[in-house]
């Protein structure tokens, strides 16, 4: 396809940004007199164009490694090996980390899971290996030479995906290009093209053999982008969901003609959109955790699911079940065991507020809440408030409005009492000199009372709660 040309607007955007980052001019004159090409390739040109802010960069060059690091040396800050083998070297030059890659092509054998590297000579034929066309453009250094071999300017025009091979090809070299393309369509708010769709179903079981660490970096930043629906779609419609997020794909349920229910699938995506609407609430966004659990917070619907009679459908216990399939999942894509506990203590409690019926908190009740739900009380709020999908005004106001009131509950007390921290008030060692009893079981059966007592009447004196705890010792024995 004909080539546009680089706008004026759009070789204003490239030249700001190269001017606001001299170094890389300096770089790219190091490797010229060495007798090496270097150009900036892949997002950071994508970004340029589309005025995109971007702080990483990533080069290209004729050199091996061991002439990258001989280059640099004297010049960079400091230099380390990333990944030798597939030709690549660190540099960092005062606050900048880049990564400078031999030219290369990669190729997966059919039951590996690291890429065959081969090293190449010429920029044209690393630009012909790279996943996306918009990502296969490229800026020589120091020239400042535009490169776009393969559409990639097009592209951006059209907002679409399309690969500088076939994508069959390109996706047999590095089978996690699928995913990229579903994250790229949540990060760009592009469209796959339809050779891209049709390779990504065909070959989808292939993403099988990339390792787990590589699909959690992609599913955490095509979950935090900025149309994370639309990726996940590209993902379940192509069928690769079924081989890293099977739940998603399962939470379409097959429907009964006597037995109606709410769609469980487009309801988690429209609880996931509700609560990235909310994220204001987070210091921190987008927030990787607050999303997975809007996503995965009714996984455990399809084992739960039960046939009543009157064309009903129950899911009883599907927060509790749901929160176990949630850490099985996250273990196996190899997430932090803190992304995990977070995510399935959201799951577990997201049902828990609408136990309380209509409103009729008792503070005992608040304090419960706030004590289970620990330092995920904020997104817990994010999430119970985005799980209501209602097309009934009447019902979702009063939902709101009853939600309101429980966090004004929780800040009145939470003011009163400092919620956050509720502890028993005897610790440990005052149980025991009380009791009498050394370290044990006893003492934690005593300090478990003594909790409940705190969530049922509040803070008591260290008199009445000695007091209460005699009075249930000595029941007790």
């Amino acid at each position: 396809m004909p080539t546009p040309p680089l706008t004026p607007d759009r070789r204003a955007r490239i030249d700001a940004e190269l001017d606001a980052n001299p170094f890389l001019a300096e770089l790219g004159e190091l490797f010229e007199s060495a007798g090496h090409e270097l150009s900036v390739v892949g997002g950071p040109v994508r970004d340029a164009v589309l005025g995109r802010p971007g702080n990483d960069w990533d080069f290209a060059t004729s050199a091996r490694p061991d002439d990258i690091e001989r280059i640099a040396a004297g010049w960079a800050d400091a230099i380390w090996d990333v990944g030798r083998e597939f030709g690549t070297i660190g540099l960092r030059k005062d606050d900048h980390q880049l990564e400078i890659t031999t030219y290369r092509s990669d190729a997966y054998d059919l039951a590996s899971r690291k890429p065959e590297v081969r090293f190449g000579d010429t920029l044209d034929g690393d630009l012909s290996r790279r996943d996306f066309s918009v990502n296969a453009m490229a800026i020589r250094l120091p020239s400042r030479e535009f490169v776009d071999l393969f559409g990639g300017l097009a592209d951006i025009d059209d907002r679409l995906l399309r690969t500088p091979v076939t994508p069959e090809q390109s996706f047999s070299d590095d089978p996690l290009r699928m995913m990229r393309a579903a994250r790229f369509v949540a990060q760009l708010g592009f469209t796959a093209a339809p050779e891209v769709v049709a390779a990504m179903t065909e070959m989808a079981a292939r993403l099988e053999i990339v390792s787990a660490e590589r699909v959690r970096d992609e599913l955490d930043k095509l979950v935090t982008g900025a149309h994370p629906v639309a990726g996940l779609r590209l993902l379940v419609d192509s069928g690769l969901a079924a081989h890293m997020l099977p739940e998603l794909p399962a939470l379409i349920l097959e429907r009964d003609e006597h037995h109606r229910h709410k769609d469980v699938y487009e309801h988690s995506l429209t609880v996931l959109e509700q609560a990235i609407a909310l994220e204001g609430r987070l210091e921190r966004r987008p927030d990787v955790v607050i999303r997975l659990a809007a996503l995965l917070h009714d996984i455990g619907k399809p084992r739960t699911r039960r046939f009543a009679e009157g064309g009903t459908v129950t899911f009883h216990h599907h927060d509790v079940v749901g929160a176990k399939l949630v850490r099985k999942r996250l273990r196996a894509l190899r997430y932090s065991n803190d992304v995990i506990d977070q995510v399935a203590t959201l799951v577990e409690l997201h049902l828990r507020f609408h136990g309380y019926g209509s409103g009729e908190w008792t503070d005992s009740a608040v304090r419960r809440y706030v004590r289970d739900a620990g330092d995920q009380l904020e997104r817990l709020h994010i999430l119970t408030r985005a799980d209501c999908t209602t097309r009934n005004q009447r019902k979702a106001l009063r939902l709101q409005r009853t939600y309101d009131e429980l966090e004004e509950r929780i800040a009145v007390l939470a003011e009163a009492e400092e919620l956050g921290s509720i502890r028993p008030d005897l610790d440990g060692g005052q149980i025991m000199a009380i009791l009498g009893i050394a370290p044990g079981p006893e003492v934690g059966e005593a300090y478990r009372f003594l909790l409940d007592l705190r969530m049922d009447r509040g803070p008591l004196s260290e008199a009445d709660a000695t007091e209460a705890l005699k009075a249930f010792w000595a029941a007790r024995t």
